[in-house]
C-alpha cells in the first residue's frame, strides 16, 4: 500500500487526507476493510455489540418503538450501513423474534450495505442458516441474498442507493467515523487544506503539508467557523441527504451511533492497530483510520427535509432505553458467576463516562410529522394530537 501511495503522489502530486483514507481503507486490491476481519479481541478494535448483547437488544426495542409510534406500517425494511460481523443486526432480530406477536402482521426484510467481501461472508455466517444456500451475483447491485435463522429475507449491497426505497429504518453504528475527511488549517492567508506528501528527507516516509492555495472542498467550511483546524466529510453529507430524502418520502427513521462531537473538536484523525493508537502515516493499510463525526454537519445536511434529534451521549441514550432494568433481568436469570461478571463488565464498558459512555453519541433522523407538537413542529396550524416521545432521547414508554 505504501508503494502504491508513493507512486500515486509522485505521479499526481500531494493527495488530500480524504483521498489517502479512501485508498488505505477501501482500495479494491489492498484496502484495510476489503480483505480483513478487523473486529473483536484478535482484531484492531472492538464495538459495543461485541461487548454486550444488551446493546443490540435495546436498539431492537428502539426500532419497534418507532415503528409503533409511526402507525405500525405493514412493511418494515431494516437497513444497516456497515454491519461489522453482523452481531448487532443479529441481536436486533432476536428481539424481533421475541416480540413476534407485536410484529406478526408486518413484512420484515433486512438490507445490509457492505463493501467488504470478507465481512459480508462473516455476516452471512452470523445471520443465516448454513443449510439454506446463499444466492450470489457479483455483477448485480444485490450481490448476495439469503434467509436469516428466523426466516427473514436478507440482502447485501455495496451502495445505499441500491437499497429499495420503502418504509425503512436505517442503522449506522460506527459507520460515519471511517468515511474520508478533508482536513483544513486556518493560516494568515485564510483556510488551507492539509495534504499528504512524500518526506523529501526520507524517501519512504509520508508527511503532512499545507496546500499553497484554496481547494474545492473549502466550500463545506461555514463562514462563521471559529475553530482554527477542522475536518469535513462530504461523503457523510451525501449519505445524510439520501437518508433524509428517503425518510421524508416514505417514512421510517435513521439511528446513528458513533464517536463524535457537536462542531467543537478540531484534530481527531487517528489510527488503531491491535486496540492501540497508531500513527496514521506509518504502514498504511495495516491499521484502521478514523475521525470523529461532526454531528453539527450532519444536522445541517438534514435540515429542512427531516427533523433531527441529538447528539446525546451513549450513557443517556441507553439509560433512557432501560439498560438498568434489562441488566437486572439478565443477572437474575443467570446462575453462573462468570456470566454475571461478564454482564457487569460489559455494562461498565458501555456506560462508564471514561470508557464508551460519553465518547459515543446517538443521533436520529425522523419525519417532521413524527415530532408534531414538539419543538421541531413544522406546521403549527395542524391540530393533530401530540406525538409520543422518541425513545432513547427521552425515557422509553410503551403505548
Amino acid at each position: 500500500m505504501l508503494r502504491h501511495l508513493m507512486y500515486k503522489i509522485k505521479s499526481t502530486g500531494p493527495i488530500t487526507v480524504a483521498e489517502y483514507m479512501k485508498e488505505v481503507l477501501t482500495n479494491p486490491a489492498k484496502g484495510y476493510y476489503v480483505h480483513r476481519d478487523m473486529l473483536g479481541e484478535k482484531g484492531d478494535f472492538i464495538t459495543s455489540p461485541e461487548i454486550s448483547q444488551i446493546f443490540g437488544e435495546l436498539l431492537g426495542i428502539w426500532f419497534i418503538s418507532e415503528w409503533m409510534a409511526t402507525g405500525k406500517s405493514t412493511a418494515f425494511q431494516l437497513v444497516e450501513l456497515g454491519p461489522g460481523r453482523g452481531t448487532l443486526v443479529g441481536d436486533i432480530l432476536r428481539v424481533f423474534s421475541q416480540l413476534g406477536s407485536v410484529l406478526k402482521n408486518c413484512d420484515i426484510s433486512v438490507h445490509l450495505v457492505e463493501v467488504s467481501q470478507k465481512l459480508s461472508e462473516v455476516q452471512a455466517l452470523t445471520l443465516t442458516e448454513e443449510k439454506v444456500p446463499l444466492e450470489r451475483n457479483a455483477e448485480s447491485p444485490v450481490y448476495m441474498k439469503g434467509v436469516t435463522k428466523s426466516g427473514i429475507p436478507v440482502s447485501w449491497y455495496r451502495d445505499l442507493h441500491d437499497v429499495p426505497k420503502g418504509h425503512s429504518f436505517y442503522l449506522a453504528h460506527e459507520f460515519f467515523d471511517v468515511l474520508p475527511v478533508h482536513k483544513f488549517q486556518k493560516t494568515p492567508q485564510g483556510w488551507r487544506e492539509v495534504f499528504i506528501d512524500i518526506d523529501p528527507q526520507v524517501s519512504d516516509k509520508l508527511r503532512f503539508v499545507l496546500a499553497p492555495c484554496a481547494t474545492p472542498a473549502e466550500v463545506f467550511i461555514q463562514h462563521d467557523e471559529t475553530r482554527d483546524h477542522i475536518e469535513v466529510c462530504p461523503d457523510a453529507g451525501v449519505i445524510i441527504e439520501e437518508l433524509s430524502r428517503r425518510i421524508a418520502l416514505t417514512g421510517g427513521a435513521a439511528l446513528v451511533a458513533d464517536y463524535g462531537h457537536d462542531g467543537t473538536k478540531t484534530d481527531t484523525f487517528r489510527g488503531f492497530c491491535g486496540h492501540k493508537l497508531h500513527d496514521v502515516l506509518i504502514a498504511p493499510g495495516t491499521a484502521d483510520l478514523t475521525a470523529d463525526v461532526d454531528f453539527s454537519f450532519l444536522r445541517r445536511m438534514a435540515q429542512g427535509k427531516v427533523a433531527s434529534l441529538g447528539p446525546i451521549t451513549q450513557h443517556t441514550f441507553l439509560k433512557n432505553m432501560g439498560i438498568d432494568v434489562r441488566l437486572k433481568v439478565l443477572l437474575d436469570k443467570s446462575n453462573e458467576q462468570s456470566v454475571k461478571q461478564q454482564l457487569l463488565q460489559g455494562y461498565d464498558m458501555l456506560m462508564n463516562p471514561k470508557k464508551m459512555g460519553e465518547r459515543f453519541n446517538f443521533f436520529a433522523l425522523l419525519p417532521h410529522q413524527r415530532l408534531q407538537g414538539g419543538r421541531d413542529q413544522m406546521n403549527a396550524r395542524q391540530s393533530k394530537p401530540f406525538a409520543s416521545p422518541v425513545a432513547g432521547f427521552s425515557e422509553l414508554a410503551w403505548q
